[in-house]
């Protein structure tokens, strides 16, 4: 392959933290029109080698080629000014201002020193067109889905005509067919000769996208090779010599016959109509929808985050009174939110005080806080989710995404829960974060706990529920008992079809 089809090169690359080598000669490269996958658990070592192509660490060592020419990029304007592209799984979007100003950001038209709201239109429509978006460039961001706001991410980083393309987890937050959109406007990308990184912890998606694969495991670089020369369980095996099997294993149902959990007729205008299910003791209870479908609005108004118009909940055979989600906690109902950055998690504080976040109440005596059983509880969380670093002083802004996503989950089950809702709870992270919170589901449902399951991931879903309810724009259209349950037949089921 000559030098001239390489459009990224990077060899022997290193970069250390204190304590941490965190990329440990790495050599990794790009051909024009390919996509190469870029794959490991997190702390792997990904992001770290792509932060040094996007110009945020420039204390490394080694080699950056870019389109054959070596290159050392001191900041990420430097890197996109080089060609680079960076997409990140958490959008850089500022949500309390307009899609123009995200997108034209650094560059907004003026006429006679003051904004051309005209040329702001015309160009943000331009650019939105390329990802096959039709939103009004005005709208506020906190007012678009988050599907659309990925793509407007997308959008905003194509207008700057990048040649080297990454893509941080892409379709966390896309439906299954705005995936299939996205994957062909990756098509036309590699069509045009771009490069693209690709880093994605959803296998499928790998073998459907990605020409070249590279391993990290450690900081290092285990393998690197043709896609369709491996299997998702040969990639799985480099990344934590673990089989893909071993994450569903069979375990004996131990659903009770009590009822743990009973909605009736509960309505939220405009978002869910007229629910009723129940859930039981020790079950595992799937809710299933396409995009739109009103899960996690349900969910959000069950527990008193968001408003509820009409309806009655019971836990273990007492009203709940709705919404308030203090009284939910202390009811015994907690709610994992889908999206741990800005609805879950305290970035600028540590894990202790996140793990502690909702415990607060229990360990105040007449107004006072007493920290006598905190160290306890924090310790327990940490060994159990297996939390990297185990320093409970760490700031969770500093940790991975798995182990941001095992400090959310140690938050809630320190409040020792009856009903706990999960929210996509593996969404973007590696397989091993995967692993440890499956056995923290299974475990839950054996103790008796019951888990409410809202996930995309079918796999997961077909791997982990007792039963499954059927949304579908915000009404109730069915339920699957385990033995139907297929990836097949529950994408059919949201769809309306085969209930």
């Amino acid at each position: 392959m000559s030098n001239e089809r390489i459009s990224l090169r990077m060899k022997r690359v290193t970069k250390a933290f204190p304590g941490t080598l965190a990329v440990d000669g790495v050599d990794f490269d790009v051909r024009q029109g390919e996509v190469h996958a870029l794959l490991g658990e997190n702390g792997a070592g990904k992001s770290t080698l792509m932060k040094m192509l996007a110009g945020s660490f420039t204390d490394y060592t080694g080699d950056i080629q870019i389109n054959g020419k070596d290159v050392r990029l001191h900041s990420p304007a430097e890197a996109i000014d080089n060609g680079i592209g960076m997409i990140y799984q958490e959008l850089s979007l500022a949500r309390p201002i307009t899609i123009a100003e995200n997108v034209l950001v650094g560059r907004l038209p003026k006429k006679f020193g003051i904004l051309d709201k005209k040329k702001m239109r015309e160009q943000t429509t331009a650019i939105l067109k390329t990802v096959g978006l039709n939103l009004d460039p005005f709208a506020f961001v906190e007012d678009i889905s988050p599907h659309e706001a990925q793509l407007v991410e997308i959008a905003k980083v194509m207008s700057h005509n990048p040649s080297i393309l990454v893509m941080d987890e892409p379709t966390s937050s896309l439906s299954r067919q705005e995936v299939e959109k996205l994957f062909e406007i990756i098509d036309d990308l590699k069509a045009r000769g771009l490069a693209i990184v690709y880093i994605s912890h959803h296998l499928p998606e790998v073998f459907r996208v990605a020409d070249r694969y590279t391993v990290m495991r450690d900081g290092k670089k285990i393998a690197t090779g043709g896609i369709s020369e491996v299997t998702a369980s040969d990639i799985v095996n480099m990344m934590v010599g673990k089989s893909m099997t071993e994450f569903y294993k069979e375990r004996k149902n131990k659903v009770q016959s009590e009822k743990a959990l009973v909605v009736e007729h509960i309505t939220r205008e405009g978002f869910f109509h007229d629910l009723s299910f129940h859930a039981y003791k020790g079950e595992i209870l799937g809710i299933v929808g396409l995009a739109g479908a009103g899960r996690s609005e349900m969910a959000r108004s069950m527990v008193g985050i968001d408003p509820i118009d009409s309806g009655r909940v019971e836990i273990n055979g007492k009203l709940l009174r709705l919404g308030s989600y203090s009284r939910s906690i202390k009811a015994g109902m907690v709610y994992l939110s889908e999206d741990r950055k800005n609805d879950g998690l305290f970035l600028r504080l540590s894990v202790k005080e996140n793990i502690l976040g909702a415990k607060i109440p229990d360990f105040c005596n007449c107004g006072v806080y007493s920290t006598r059983h905190e160290g306890k509880t924090v310790r327990e969380m940490i060994t159990k989710l297996y939390i990297q670093p185990p320093n409970p002083n760490v700031g969770v802004g500093n940790l991975s995404g798995g182990n941001q996503q095992k400090v959310l989950l140690g938050k809630w089950l320190a409040c020792t829960p009856e009903i706990i809702i999960l929210d996509e709870p593996s969404r973007g992270v590696d397989v091993g974060a995967k692993s440890i919170i499956h056995d923290v589901i299974i475990e839950l449902a054996d103790m008796g706990k019951t888990v409410i399951l809202l996930t995309s991931d079918l796999p997961e879903m077909v791997g982990l529920a007792d039963r499954v309810m059927i949304l579908k724009e915000g009404h109730m259209i069915g339920s699957m008992e385990k033995a139907r349950l297929t990836e097949e037949s529950i994408l059919l089921a949201a769809n309306g079809e085969g209930i």
